[in-house]
């Protein structure tokens, strides 16, 4: 009897109101016309790295075929969130269907685990070409690559099947109303008519662990590499720095947001939202800028096949 009236309940949350960043009308225009540069600017990035690896066969090396992915996952990423976010700028009630906010949280969560494990094989992957330069396309040879990227790719689906699972078992009758542009897991559960303590602590040791212990395998990872480039004053170790550089500041940008969400109990702070727009608008802009102006072989690429489409223009 008791569950059967916990599955009426549920029904009669159809929909969810998101509050956005502001309801000043003002503030909301700004918010729009930055986010929408933003996610313009994201998009033509990381197409145009995905088009450039595939473009020229010098960049066909395990790094690259990383990278790509990368640039994929961040495209992806931006989307799952920010057009509903520049839509609901428009709207007054920003309502989402139940259906519809389970999904976002499913894709939002596939991605950012996909990228979190992609983010630690390449640091594995800049360690063996650093610290094993002769042993390197032995160990990172296409079919390990592949597996690989097969590999990060299912852990992130298993991971958001789980916390996707755990949320729409819930049962929903009021309160409605989620803090944030998107719908997220820690956000959704705080309106379920139930206790969640269980769920929260079950959050906290699959996100908040698997964010924590990625981000202590790379910071030890980079730290060997950078010890191991110490005594290297040449091109070539100013260049493998320069890679690890980008690596690690990407590596902080989004993990960092990981752990400040999913490391701690589903209770909202003011930081929350500005955290959240680095998360899923600005982290995916950055990424295609860090390694486009720190990286030589891609600028030197970018250079080329920008160079070749003007010849062919002006015949």
């Amino acid at each position: 009897m008791e569950e059967a009236l916990q599955l009426n309940q549920t029904s009669f949350v159809t929909h969810f109101h998101l509050r956005g960043l502001s309801v000043n009308q003002n503030v909301q225009m700004s918010v729009f016309a930055i986010f929408l540069i933003f996610y313009a600017l994201t998009l033509i990035g990381n197409i145009l790295i995905v088009i450039t690896i595939i473009y020229d066969h010098r960049l066909h090396t395990p790094m690259y075929f990383f990278l790509s992915n990368l640039s994929f996952i961040d495209v992806c990423h931006s989307t799952v969130t920010v057009p509903k976010m520049l839509v609901d700028t428009w709207s007054e009630e920003k309502l989402i269907p139940f259906g519809a906010c389970v999904t976002q949280m499913f894709f939002l969560h596939l991605f950012a685990c996909t990228e979190i494990f992609l983010l630690t094989v390449m640091a594995y992957d800049r360690y063996v070409a650093i610290c094993k330069p002769l042993q390197y396309m032995t160990v990172m040879n296409w079919k390990v690559c592949v597996l690989l990227a097969a590999a990060l790719w299912s852990g992130g689906t298993i991971h958001s099947i789980a916390l996707t699972s755990l949320t729409i078992k819930l049962p929903y009758c009021g309160p409605d109303e989620i803090d944030n542009f998107f719908c997220d897991v820690p956000q959704v559960i705080k309106l379920a008519c139930t206790d969640t303590h269980i769920i929260e602590i079950l959050i906290v040791s699959n996100s908040g662990l698997i964010s924590v212990v990625c981000f202590v395998v790379l910071v030890v990872s980079y730290a060997v590499i950078l010890v191991s480039l110490r005594q290297r004053i040449s091109a070539g170790g100013r260049k493998a720095l320069s890679t690890c550089a980008a690596h690690l500041t990407v590596v902080t940008l989004f993990l960092g947001h990981c752990i400040f969400i999913y490391s701690r109990p589903s209770t909202s702070l003011p930081e929350d939202k500005v955290v959240s727009v680095f998360f899923t608008a600005v982290t995916p802009l950055l990424n295609p800028i860090i390694y486009t102006l720190r990286n030589e072989d891609m600028k030197n690429a970018l250079n080329k096949l920008m160079g070749k489409k003007e010849g062919k223009e002006e015949k």
